[in-house]
């Protein structure tokens, strides 16, 4: 019993930096994601094409490819043309933009699919009352979609929760690199990948009630 519990407490040591990407990537992917979504919905053929296919690659390809590209890929591209090696103690920066950009591609999709629930009477109402496309969507439309997706960004922060586990194959350490670690020193693979499960487990159903109780409370306030 001792051997789990310390595998929890190793486990616990990754946590800050797991949410701190987690919160990151979830920023990055929410300024990504609007831009991304309003290009799909622009009156433009290129804006809107350019939002599909960065969106088809984002989502058809795995995060822990996209990783490996952007870890591995990316610096030795730089060091070759530019002659520049790449820090490795900036190695965390590599997950804040990986996991945000790979997260904006969902973004997009959430917010496109809030600005969609959005009455186009709003629009119409607002132009009749002299404001400009832009104001429009930015005064009217994306405040309310934007409280229509809260449940979903709660979600969306969850599932960046378990993937940054995949950091832990660049060297990240955040909660699965810590157990690993902590598993090839101590030969206890078993305790160690049980106090990691555990550990995500209690941050991802927290936040899960917490979003619970965040989508009743709008659901309160719309009704009242």
């Amino acid at each position: 019993m001792q051997e789990y519990l310390h595998g929890i407490v190793i486990a616990l040591k990754g946590v800050p930096v797991t949410l701190t990407v987690s919160l990151v990537a979830v920023l990055i992917g929410l300024v990504l994601g609007l831009f991304v979504a309003m290009a799909k919905k622009s009156r433009f053929k290129v804006l809107r094409a350019l939002g599909t296919i960065y969106v088809d690659v984002l989502r058809g390809t795995p995060l822990l490819v996209q990783v490996l590209i952007l870890a591995y890929g990316v610096p030795q591209i730089i060091n070759s043309v530019f002659g520049v090696s790449f820090h490795w103690e900036l190695k965390i920066v590599i997950g804040f933009v990986a996991c945000g950009i790979n997260s904006s591609a969902y973004m997009a999709e959430i917010i496109r699919s809030g600005l969609q629930a959005i009455d186009i009477g709003q629009t119409e109402a607002a132009r009749s009352l002299g404001l400009s496309s832009r104001q429009t969507m930015r005064y009217i439309i994306v405040p309310q979609a934007f409280r229509i997706i809260v449940p979903a960004l709660g979600n969306e922060f969850i599932t960046l929760i378990k993937e940054t586990s995949i950091l832990s194959m660049v060297g990240i350490v955040e909660v699965t690199r810590q157990g690993q670690l902590w598993a090839s020193q101590s030969f206890l693979f078993f305790q160690a990948y049980i106090g990691v499960a555990i550990v995500y487990l209690a941050l991802t159903l927290t936040l899960s009630r917490l979003v619970n109780y965040i989508e009743r409370r709008m659901a309160r306030s719309d009704r009242s």
